[in-house]
């Protein structure tokens, strides 16, 4: 059976009005990991100036900082410069954000059975909870 070292990665911008994440970001990423849900690969911070100016720190420069204390990642870098500055694009000017690289261990667990049963996956698309949130609350409406 073949078994992979990585299972798909995602990237995830986690945008929060103040300059540091709350309590509660904190407390549902570390959860996901230690539920082995996630392996977080990679984090950066990162903030958009009121004029457009895009800074980033790099997890490893202020773990004590953010609040993430003894979390260890596997694959710091994973975040390029040109990733950071695309993915700020989508940051209102003026806030700040978590960029997290994730492994998405169940998906590895999926991968590894498919390509040991002669299949494999085309094709992934993920819609954001929000958006299915409210398509279903507007197709009960219509009901």
């Amino acid at each position: 059976m073949t078994e992979f070292t990585y299972g798909p990665v995602e990237f995830l911008l986690i945008a929060f009005d103040s300059d540091k994440p709350s309590g509660g970001i904190l407390e549902a990423i570390t959860e996901l990991i230690e539920s082995e849900t996630i392996n977080l690969l990679d984090l950066v911070f990162v903030s958009k100036g009121s004029d457009g100016t895009v800074t980033s720190v790099d997890i490893e420069d202020a773990t004590d900082e953010y609040g993430f204390g003894t979390i260890e990642l596997e694959a710091t870098g994973l975040a390029s410069d040109e990733d950071i500055q695309e993915l700020a694009d989508d940051l209102p000017p003026g806030t700040s954000a978590a960029l997290l690289v994730v492994e998405l261990l169940w998906a590895k667990k999926l991968a590894t059975r498919l390509t040991a049963a002669g299949g494999f996956v085309v094709h992934s698309d993920r819609i954001p909870a929000p958006v299915v949130n409210a398509a279903l609350a507007a197709l009960e409406t219509e009901s």
